[in-house]
């Protein structure tokens, strides 16, 4: 993956992760600041199991987005692989989007969530979502518990509160020259039907637990996104959801 250099060198966009408890909306918000639907959206918990990676811009920025699987600390399948992948999240951002749901609370795995990320040492900006009325705004106030400062109340259905959060962001990290335009990359896809070893294929690849493997069919579910270069040269890997036959 190429660095970030100084005096008009191409640099990186600036890496944010959007991390939080299942259902709360994160990549509702992935796919609005991603300016089209990259990860699945579902009411629905535990749909988004690995990262997904995805180029934004904003007031002219580029942002590199990473959505992340809803943490959870139970028993449930997946949960420690899916926490695995959000805190490699968590290691490659700049800055870390928590999310919470206020027509639920602040409950104790935003809690449990709020303290692993004040581990990290990074900056982390809490997204309260599901504001969509006025009415809601008083109830952001119960997630300043979570000690994570001052939380931004945001709607992922109607795209409310995000300009306020964004700016922020620019804010503690000012834009610099960005330089170069960036370099051609060249993509391929990995097919098939499920449980074939498509997964593991990336993993081994890149030498990394890059996307979750199991046994059990339909494991990957959104269409997984990396980056990486061999001999100066940009490659993105796409691995797929397990294609599946038609019952007529």
């Amino acid at each position: 993956m190429e660095e970030r250099e100084k005096g008009g060198e191409k640099m990186l966009p600036l890496n944010i992760a959007i991390v939080g408890r299942p259902n709360v909306g994160k990549s509702t918000i992935f796919n609005r600041l991603a300016g089209e639907r990259i990860s699945i959206v579902q009411d629905l918990p535990g749909v988004t199991r690995d990262r997904v990676y995805a180029k934004g811009q904003w007031l002219g920025r580029q942002l590199r987005l990473i959505d992340t699987g809803g943490i959870e600390f139970n028993n449930q399948p997946f949960v420690e692989q899916i926490r695995m992948q959000a805190e490699i999240a968590v290691e490659e951002a700049d800055v870390i989007i928590m999310m919470a749901s206020v027509t639920e609370g602040v409950t104790e795995t935003d809690e449990m969530i709020a303290h692993l990320l004040q581990r990290a040492k990074k900056l982390v900006l809490l997204a309260v979502n599901k504001v969509d009325h006025p009415d809601l705004q008083a109830e952001i106030y119960d997630f300043y518990r979570l000690g994570l400062g001052d939380p931004y109340p945001i709607s992922g259905a109607h795209g409310l509160g995000l300009g306020d959060l964004l700016e922020e962001i620019y804010r503690r990290f000012p834009l610099e020259d960005e330089g170069k335009e960036e370099e051609e990359v060249i993509s391929f896809a990995l097919i098939g039907r499920p449980n074939v070893g498509k997964s593991s294929l990336v993993n081994a690849m890149l030498g990394e637990n890059r996307v979750i493997v199991s046994n059990v069919p339909g494991t990957t579910r959104d269409a997984i996104d990396t980056y990486f270069t061999y001999e100066d040269t940009q490659f993105r890997i796409i691995d797929t959801a397990g294609i599946r036959k038609k019952v007529k």
